[in-house]
């Protein structure tokens, strides 16, 4: 046996918790499953959490998400005799007085103070948990007290403060050790505190993404590299490549990018796209995968760092837009305009063009072409002129602008 629960929720704990960056979550789901089939409880209450999606468990395992297969398993946890699944199920509002019955305890304290010794033997799920004890006052329920049970108002409010401010220890526990959900609620606490109980502390929250991250947490490389991005400070790049390394899919697009701006690295489109191709494939690039698809996109149209391929770029750029991106309009209105990757469509095109008149070549020469045509709209020789000469030295625009001449009364007119 391990030291705070059986050999197979300790391994799943590391593969799942403690050591998340190393690729291992679905070996720990694994465990859990036949851990939990043959009647462990902790075990069940574990895998229920990741089955609860990324507000429980890092998206970057990729674990299935079923909310009614989590809360059978926290029931089955507390049938199976687990502390920690009474704790959990309690936390997540599935303790009903039918289900708290079924457990072998004799009542909340019982079953709390279980799962406390194991948070001082250093178990760092426990530690987290008996911190969310704390932080979300489930210690009223476990005490079984409320305001009746003291004689003012002031003393019911001290009881609360005093028992409130035990989770900030519990959670920096939690954090240290392996959890890092120890860490967002620790922001939560100095950020916002409690209402006449809790002042916030928002400086003591500053430091965190930093902590996290030396911590090797790879959401924490990912959001700390942001945070060092946006402060315009050195070393994001460095961060965001260890978050990536590790799993953190959004990452891999920040990394991509700066490749390709060539600033604080070399530029380097061929592995700037490997990096968007590895964000697009990742399990957990939600808040990046547009991202990616458009930079993709645009690198297949141009042939830039890939070899040129019309149809991968308009799946990317079409993905793109269709999710609310219009970064990459104007290469889909290309691909309509030249019919590369799709069927021609001037009226597309121009859509796509107008709704965002980067200031490119390209773009007013495609804009010069349908206007003084009048493809699709009114044709308006004026202003496909004036659309002409903005794209410059684009060898097309000035050639197109060859079918026109001014009158001697200064309009333009086709030749």
């Amino acid at each position: 046996m391990g030291r705070c629960f059986s050999d197979e929720v300790e391994q799943a704990l590391r593969y799942i918790y403690y050591d998340m960056g190393a690729g291992e979550g679905q070996r720990g789901f694994a465990l859990l499953q036949k851990a939990s089939a043959e009647g462990d409880g902790d075990a069940s209450c574990i895998l229920a959490r990741c089955y609860c999606g990324y507000q429980y468990v890092w998206d970057g395992h990729g674990f299935p998400e079923d909310d009614k297969m989590a809360k059978t398993l926290l029931h089955q946890s507390v049938e199976q005799g687990s502390a920690l699944g009474v704790l959990v199920t309690l936390r997540s509002g599935l303790l009903t007085p039918s289900v708290q019955r079924k457990m072998p305890f004799a009542n909340l304290k019982e079953a709390f103070e279980q799962v406390l010794q194991k948070a001082w033997d250093g178990d760092a799920f426990c530690q987290y948990t008996i911190g969310n004890s704390y932080f979300w006052e489930d210690f009223l329920r476990i005490e079984n007290k409320g305001r009746s049970s003291f004689a003012t108002d002031e003393e019911y409010r001290a009881y609360r403060t005093e028992n409130l401010s035990k989770c900030e220890e519990w959670l920096w526990k939690a954090f240290r050790g392996g959890v890092y959900f120890g860490g967002n609620n620790l922001r939560h606490y100095y950020t916002e505190g409690e209402r006449g109980l809790i002042a916030p502390c928002p400086e003591k929250a500053d430091d965190l993404r930093r902590i996290g991250a030396e911590y090797g947490y790879p959401n924490y490389m990912y959001t700390y590299g942001l945070e060092l991005s946006r402060q315009k400070r050195p070393g994001a790049l460095d961060w965001f490549k260890k978050a990536a390394e590790r799993g953190e899919g959004n990452a891999w697009y920040y990394v991509g990018e700066a490749y390709v701006k060539g600033e604080v690295v070399p530029e380097d489109s061929a592995y700037a796209a490997s990096c968007f191709d590895k964000g697009l494939s990742s399990k957990n690039a939600n808040e990046t995968r547009i991202y990616n698809s458009d930079m993709l996109g645009s690198m297949y149209y141009d042939g830039k760092g890939v070899r040129t391929d019309y149809d991968k770029a308009f799946r990317l750029l079409t993905y793109a837009y269709a999710n609310g991106s219009t970064w990459g309009s104007d290469y889909l209105g290309r691909c309509y305009f030249r019919g590369r990757g799709t069927q021609q469509d001037f009226v597309r095109a121009r859509e796509l063009v107008e709704l965002k008149k980067w200031n490119r070549p390209e773009n007013w020469y495609m804009l010069g072409y349908i206007y003084g045509r009048g493809f699709g709209v009114p044709q308006d020789i004026e202003k496909a002129v004036l659309y002409l000469q903005k794209a410059g030295d684009h060898p097309e625009a000035k050639e197109e602008l060859l079918r026109y001449k001014k009158t001697m009364f200064g309009k333009w007119k086709v030749r």
